[in-house]
């Protein structure tokens, strides 16, 4: 095969060969640069570590659009039968989410009748933007509506108003923490158990966490958490704040919302913002519960229950300090929204 090269071409061809982005590009311009200098097709081949067809290949393509044409890159991609029926799959699947791979080769062949192994499925969903998703759940009753609307414009605010020192925020809730076995994951060599202890004694804590220091404070005992409970913590939040507005964020407990409560609050100028019903979403605190229980019970064993209320107690009472980078990124003031087309429905 004869071809001319112009001296430009040539120097085209020296400058792609190291300066192009893609290896590929790279082989082809040395492989006509090779050619330019005379070389037969044989030792072209062996010197660049590619088959004679493919040098014959690359000479057609020069040919056909000089250096522009060995720039394009058109790798064989084969395709997937499914592909045709792509628009079928992913609409059956929006709506019915197969829970194993073997579901889901079972369902496409059912509504395709083509029959794929595992791995194909596997790789045809991923291509179609499906992965291996841990399913979450909202509350049944939750109105997200109401939610949003609460969340535009009463949540909001407040909040927009304690971030420029305005007044300060509190979310309000109760935890309950149980000496039992909290078993988790853990990097290890072997599968490792955890002593349980005995009894389900309850250490409770009833937790105002201010919405931007992060900072707890805290009622608790080993019996129930009540309206008294509620009315010393409103006390303790005033004592540290006195002279600035306050705002306690709370679910709809009954003995968070009796009169005791509201008068207790009355009279020490402390406003009561109660959530919508069933959204635990928009309770920043929740967010705390979670940490504390990853930290203090994860795969841990307390020999008896001073120990374990006492380690709770610690923490909590130390963690916006100890734990000052974790809060800033997991107690942001962006709340879960749930999308209605995220809900399964009911089977």
């Amino acid at each position: 095969m004869r071809i001319s090269f112009a001296p430009k071409n040539i120097t085209d061809l020296q400058y792609q060969r190291f300066q192009h982005p893609h290896p590929r590009v790279q082989q082809k311009m040395e492989v006509l640069l090779l050619k330019a200098h005379n070389l037969p097709h044989s030792q072209i081949a062996s010197i660049v570590g590619i088959c004679e067809n493919t040098v014959r290949t690359y000479f057609d393509e020069y040919q056909l659009g000089a250096i522009e044409e060995l720039k394009k890159i058109n790798f064989y991609k084969p395709t997937s039968e499914l592909s045709s029926v792509e628009d079928i799959i992913k609409a059956h699947f929006e709506k019915s989410p197969p829970s194993t791979i073997k579901a889901a080769a079972a369902e496409i062949e059912k509504l395709t009748g083509i029959k794929r192994g595992l791995t194909q499925v596997r790789q045809f969903l991923q291509s179609i933007g499906m992965n291996r998703r841990k399913t979450g759940s909202v509350p049944a009753k939750a109105d997200i509506e109401i939610q949003e609307i609460f969340k535009k414009e009463k949540l909001e605010p407040k909040l927009e108003q304690a971030r420029l020192e305005e007044r300060v925020v509190y979310f309000v809730d109760a935890a309950h923490f149980v000496l039992a076995p909290f078993l988790g994951y853990l990097w290890c060599f072997a599968r490792v158990f955890v002593k349980a202890p005995c009894g389900r004694q309850r250490f409770n804590v009833l937790g105002a966490l201010n919405a931007i220091t992060h900072e707890l404070i805290t009622v608790t005992n080993n019996a129930y958490i009540n309206a008294l409970s509620v009315c010393e913590l409103i006390q303790l939040i005033a004592q540290k704040n006195v002279g600035v507005p306050i705002t306690l964020i709370l679910d709809n407990a009954r003995y968070q919302k009796c009169f005791l409560v509201q008068g207790m609050a009355e009279s020490l100028g402390v406003e009561l913002l109660y959530l919508p019903s069933y959204s635990p979403n928009l309770n920043l605190i929740e967010r705390m519960w979670k940490f504390t229980k990853r930290h203090c019970l994860n795969s841990k064993y307390y020999s008896d229950f001073p120990s374990f209320s006492g380690a709770i107690s610690n923490f909590l009472k130390n963690v916006h300090v100890d734990h000052k980078e974790d809060l800033e990124s997991l107690l942001t003031h962006r709340f879960q929204k749930f999308d209605t087309n995220q809900l399964l429905l009911a089977a």
